[in-house]
């Protein structure tokens, strides 16, 4: 478990106090840090070693934790378009919480995105942290401490992830995944210390999506927004979408077959309403990426301008970075103001109806500042 963190130092000396036999673990924790900095699979490695303790064959164990199919871990993901919801904990975890042990010592509860429950969800969540039965122990996940309940932090014991360096993404993309140097180094970059929106980027639809936000950031830039560039962030977002939708509706398919026909035309029912919520975090979730690669192109040509063209991110675009630079009168001030403007997008985005006239409006409000 130990070579999992031994780039986390804080994590590192929490954690190693904790594990069985000579440990003695807490019953909650807050691993808290960047996406991508290895919080769950450092999470699942921990419950590994709290269920192999005692165990007949701890090998076996460890092994079935790290699969996912030990009868005491439960892993908690949010299914709402946005949130966590109460119905997300109460039965796998403020119910099952209290429930003896199957086969091991302990049982265990990761909670990912433990910082978007809900606040019925997050009381639930408040009063099995206050008295939790000595036998189980609670792993909270979040990329943002900041949004957890003060209360909720205050009863868990902190374990802090550090960012990768962007040096560290790129040498794993190279030797992982064999992406060539040059893109692996813009895309860890560009991932501001998120190891997976790094692979993300680099590999399968994310080209794509670095395609589309730069076209989204120049037609600003160069006054050609007659052409509609926000069509192809949308289409992006789109088939994410239904990517994450039909996986949603694989996986209920696959699971249904193995129920009785009431139990599984419940599911099925069920399975439909969390599709669609597949399909809303996803979508979400890309357009709020694509604004932020945008975002990230608008403060590149400011370096440009600036003459400081070694801090730009998108390091394998240097030549459009300098064409923009020089084909464009905005001057880094305004440049910068324009990446306010995508900033307060991204925060308000929840508050919008429409995507579609959010970006539209977006590009405009660019414009006029960018050609000002």
């Amino acid at each position: 478990m130990l070579e999992v963190v031994d780039r986390h130092p804080h994590a590192r000396a929490v954690l190693r106090a904790a594990v069985p036999p000579e440990g003695a673990p807490s019953h909650a924790y807050l691993f808290h840090g960047p996406a991508g900095a290895g919080k769950r699979e450092a999470a699942r490695a921990f419950a590994a070693e709290l269920l192999a303790e005692g165990a007949s064959d701890p090998v076996n164990a460890r092994r079935r934790v790290v699969e996912g199919v030990h009868p005491d871990f439960t892993w908690v993901k949010p299914s709402g378009a946005a949130e966590m919801l109460v119905s997300d904990i109460d039965e796998p975890v403020v119910a099952a919480i209290t429930r003896t042990p199957f086969e091991a010592r302990r049982r265990v509860f990761v909670v990912e995105g433990a910082d978007t429950m809900n606040d019925q969800a997050a009381n639930k969540m408040l009063k099995t942290l206050e008295e939790p039965p000595p036998f189980a122990h609670l792993v909270l996940l979040t990329d943002k401490p900041g949004n957890i309940l003060p209360t909720i932090a205050s009863r868990c014991q902190l374990v802090r992830f550090e960012a990768a360096t962007h040096e560290e993404l790129s040498q794993r993309l190279q030797t992982k995944h064999g992406v060539p140097p040059l893109t692996a180094d813009a895309c860890a970059r560009l991932a501001l210390g998120d190891a997976e929106r790094a692979l993300a980027l680099a590999l399968a639809e994310g080209p794509a999506l670095r395609d589309a936000a730069e076209c989204y950031a120049r037609a600003a830039l160069h006054g050609t927004l007659a052409e509609r560039p926000h069509i192809a962030l949308l289409d992006q977002a789109r088939a994410r979408g239904d990517a994450a939708a039909s996986g949603v509706a694989s996986q209920i398919a696959a699971d249904a077959e193995l129920l009785p026909d009431r139990e599984a035309r419940r599911l099925k029912r069920d399975g439909e309403t969390a599709g669609k919520r597949a399909h809303r975090r996803a979508y979400a979730a890309t357009i709020d990426h694509g604004l932020q690669l945008s975002a990230l192109w608008l403060r590149d040509v400011a370096c440009v301008k600036d003459g400081v063209p070694e801090l730009v991110h998108h390091s394998d675009r240097t030549e459009q970075l300098g064409h923009d630079a020089d084909g464009s009168d905005a001057t880094p001030g305004r440049l910068r103001d324009a990446v306010g403007l995508v900033e307060t997008t991204r925060t308000t985005f929840i508050l919008n109806p429409s995507e579609e006239l959010a970006l539209e409006a977006l590009a405009s409000k660019l414009e006029r500042t960018l050609r000002a």
